[in-house]
């Protein structure tokens, strides 16, 4: 019988192509190579996702970074969170300092094993831009930093097929660490756009709303110029609304 190609499918197989072009440069950069971060205190933190998700009951869980992390910092995010997300049995797995490689691995080893979201937030690659702590060595190239969150993409496609994926738009950023202004970016979202399909993976950015009037990271709604206060978590939020109503409604 030949293989009929479904819609999942054709965005798996489209996702897998994406991110295996080159297939040499994708065996040889740290951004598709699952790894954990260093010391313990990363690996609790992954132990405590695993039994958060064995206790179930998770509709919209969200992956990431620090910037993911801290929806449940108290002076940040969690105000917001406990308003918007908890009444929606969310789920935050976002742990700083995360590259794509940590959530390769965490993916790899149980993460996500067991659960079913509606949706999943998913916003991962900023820690792959730029600098090193030395301010000179450079992190993973805009093409490397693309394939690693495609990759992820996928993974999760393979994971949770009955979930869809609200892939974020890397936020805009201007601390020391990160790229230069204008670089690697708008270039990375750029692609990551491509990736949406309408159905399955779905892309969203609010990079527009962080900024100020001249185009700069706003200091009001990201202070320290890469993770948003409050107000702009109040922002994202706010962002979320309409997509998360739709597409956790929309039947799987």
């Amino acid at each position: 019988m030949p293989l009929r190609f479904t819609p999942r499918l054709r965005a798996l197989l489209s996702a897998l192509a994406f991110c295996l072009l080159p297939l040499t440069a994708l065996a040889q950069h740290t951004a598709v190579e699952p790894a954990p971060q260093r010391g313990q205190a990363w690996l609790n933190r992954h132990e405590s996702f695993l039994a958060e998700a064995k206790r179930g009951g998770i509709d919209l869980l969200f992956l990431g970074d620090s910037i993911t992390d801290f929806w449940r910092d108290r002076a940040r995010g969690l105000p917001v969170w406990e308003k918007k997300f908890a009444p929606l049995h969310a789920a935050n797995f976002g742990i700083s300092a995360d590259r794509t490689q940590h959530l390769l691995w965490r993916l790899a080893h149980g993460a996500v094993d067991g659960i079913t979201p509606k949706v999943v937030v998913l916003l991962i690659g900023t820690n792959n831009t730029g600098f090193e702590s030395d301010l000179k060595t450079p992190r993973n190239s805009t093409a490397e930093t693309i394939q690693g969150v495609t990759l992820v993409v996928h993974t999760l496609l393979t994971k949770l097929p009955r979930s869809k994926i609200l892939l974020m738009a890397v936020f805009p950023r201007a601390d020391e660490k990160g790229p230069p202004p204008g670089q690697q970016i708008p270039e990375i979202n750029a692609a990551l756009a491509r990736l949406a399909d309408g159905k399955f993976v779905h892309f969203l950015d609010i990079g527009p709303k962080l900024l100020d009037a001249n185009g700069a990271v706003a200091r009001d709604l990201m202070p320290d110029l890469l993770h948003p206060n409050t107000k702009g978590y109040e922002i994202w939020a706010e962002a979320l609304r309409e997509p998360l109503a739709r597409l956790m409604a929309d039947p799987r």
